[in-house]
């Protein structure tokens, strides 16, 4: 039974930012209340106040520029203090923050120091907080690791943020968050970069420690399953304001608001696809329903990237030489076709080995052996000028926008650079492209005099885009482009995507671990475990009868949308991941599949097959 007396109220919150232009209002009059063993989900678009409503119970906003103008954010802290967190002073705020009140930010890296190790990250809050021993945190730190899943988590505890994968920092952020076990968790998108997996799994272990401590949670998420799977009461936020309260079944099943239908419409559901050929559209947040796109003419398909026995390996170094001690075996004899004008997804968990896949069959990471070849051409034997000629046909959307784009170059400079490398028109017939680039991605021209910093995340990734697609590529290897996009964003960008694939044939290789997407653009899906692929066929082949136990996980995994179907009531036990590493000597054995249906192919287990 939760607390009648409210551990957090949210009072008339109005939060203001200053500007060039003037003062901008970022939360105006917010008001709810979070009890004790409560979760509260916060949803809306991008630029909604998620979460400068949670930066605000930080205090976190002054530092972004950000103003407290009005309100009260009263907080009952563990002594039974009722304080108001507007009045407090710095030194209060940091008894609280990381001790009673914890956040789990979006981004791990900017979360994380990258010059102090992830053990010594872990310890200085229990050390601070809790007055534990360095031993003593030490060992509180490796039980944290453990608990979020993270594999070798002794090895992990000495390394630096930058030699872990986006998905293990996340989970070394939600270490960090609740190793002091706060009264009050804020979640801001914790589970954006995990895999469906290890996001139940954590999502388990959130609503474990609610109710074994009494911990209360605002969630902050775009993601409306994983509302359904944790929510007792939802708030609906739209342009800083409050739109729509209550409990979680309520607005799922009876929405009062035009806004909050057409946001739970927007959300795809895996199912929806079943008995459906060819992909769809997502829909769009604004229109509920997208119409379905006109049938291509049918042809026979013809192979683009024909991928056989790949392998990627790299070496572990050890002691005092350096020498190679053993190797990561990351990708392990893959083979797949992709074929003009389709798209084929690679899913699976993290380090499943689908991004090294990706990257070796464009060789920005050199394949240790197999073949790759690109309309005929054998991609791995090109001499370095071949293949930069070929390039010219292979483009990359990477997951990170911000990341792949350069912060001292304006968006018109980023998308010529590729044409003037390869000396494509003047300068007038470029900047003719460039525009007609722009407006094919749906941005204002007056953008491409602007720096990527003055972009949003979906606005950057839409320039991703337009880069890929200056050189008129015919194959494009998209990965995770859309994982950290809002439900509208990540709609608009992959209904572009579904459209430019129909009017130029452009073939896509899809990396990502949301199903629900990946089932509604994908024309064949191949899954991923351990640097395999243990099932590979199409969509509806895959979706409607999976044959592997692992692709089966994967589908129990993914959360639904409906509050009455919750998935995570227990904590979910998945079998631990086995380390990729093996000795320099080892010899793996081949992939052997036995084929279910035309095209459908599972792998048999090495174990029992050998």
């Amino acid at each position: 039974m939760l607390d009648t007396k409210p551990l957090v109220s949210i009072q008339n919150l109005r939060v203001e930012f200053q500007t060039r232009e003037g003062r901008v209002t970022g939360v105006n009059d917010l008001t709810f209340d979070i009890a004790p063993g409560e979760c509260v989900c916060v949803v809306g678009e991008s630029g909604s106040g998620k979460s400068v409503s949670s930066l605000s119970l930080m205090r976190l906003v002054e530092f972004g520029g950000g103003e407290i103008a009005q309100g009260k954010l009263l907080f009952q802290r563990e002594d039974g203090d009722r304080i108001d967190i507007v009045t407090q002073d710095g030194r209060s705020m940091r008894d609280i923050r990381g001790n009673e009140i914890a956040m789990i930010f979006q981004e791990p890296m900017t979360a994380l120091n990258p010059v102090f190790t992830i053990g010594d990250q872990l310890a200085e809050g229990l050390i601070t907080h809790r007055d534990m021993t360095r031993a003593e945190a030490r060992a509180r730190a490796l039980e944290l690791l453990r608990e979020v899943r993270i594999p070798e988590p002794e090895r992990r505890l000495k390394q630096y943020p930058h030699e872990l994968s986006g998905g293990m920092r996340q989970r070394v952020v939600i270490a960090m968050a609740m190793a002091c076990q706060p009264r009050l968790l804020i979640c801001d998108e914790p589970t954006t970069a995990l895999d469906v997996t290890i996001q139940a799994e954590i999502l388990a272990l959130i609503n474990r420690l609610k109710r074994e401590t009494g911990m209360a949670v605002l969630f902050i998420t775009h993601d409306m399953a994983v509302v359904a799977q944790m929510a007792d009461r939802v708030v609906v936020m739209y342009r800083g304001n409050k739109v729509e309260e209550g409990p979680v079944t309520e607005i799922f099943e009876n929405p009062q608001q035009d806004y909050t239908k057409a946001l739970l419409a927007a959300v795809p559901r895996l199912g929806e696809m079943t008995g459906r050929d060819a992909p769809e559209p997502m829909r769009l947040l604004r229109s509920a329903a997208a119409a379905p796109p006109e049938a291509a003419p049918a042809r026979a398909p013809e192979p683009l990237l024909e991928v056989r026995h790949l392998c990627t390996r790299f070496p572990v170094k050890g002691g005092l030489l350096r020498r190679t001690v053993a190797q990561v075996h990351a990708v392990e004899d893959v083979t797949f076709t992709l074929n003009a004008g389709e798209t084929l997804s690679l899913v699976g968990e993290s380090g499943s080995g689908k991004t090294t896949a990706g990257r070796s069959v464009l060789r920005l990471v050199e394949p240790t052996s197999g073949e790759v070849r690109l309309a005929g051409q054998d991609v791995i034997a090109m001499a370095p000028g071949e293949l930069r000629r070929a390039r010219r046909d292979m483009q990359m959307i990477f997951q990170d926008p911000f990341a792949s784009l350069d912060p001292q170059m304006r968006l018109f400079d980023q998308i010529e650079e590729p044409m003037l490398n390869y000396g494509i028109g003047n300068r007038d017939e470029r900047r003719d492209r460039i525009a007609a680039l722009f407006d094919r991605v749906e941005l204002p021209r007056s953008f491409m005099r602007r720096y990527p910093h003055e972009m949003s995340g979906g606005q950057r990734q839409r320039i991703a885009i337009a880069r890929a697609l200056a050189l008129n590529p015919r194959l494009i290897v998209a990965d995770e482009a859309v994982s950290a996009l809002d439900v509208s964003v990540q709609a608009q960008v992959l209904n572009l995507l579904m459209e430019l694939q129909r009017e130029l044939g452009i073939s896509i290789l899809f990396i990502s671990h949301d199903m629900a997407v990946v089932e509604r653009i994908s024309h064949q899906v191949a899954v991923m475990y351990l640097g395999r692929i243990v099932e590979i066929g199409s969509r509806r082949q895959v979706f409607e009868t999976p044959q592997h136990s692992y692709t089966r996980q994967l589908m129990s995994a993914v959360p639904v949308a409906d509050p009455r179907l919750k998935k995570i009531t227990e904590d979910l036990r998945f079998r631990p991941i086995p380390s990729p590493i093996h000795p320099s000597d080892h010899v793996a054995p081949p992939s052997v599949y036995r084929e279910v249906a035309p095209g459908h192919l599972v792998l048999i287990d090495p174990v029992t097959h050998g």
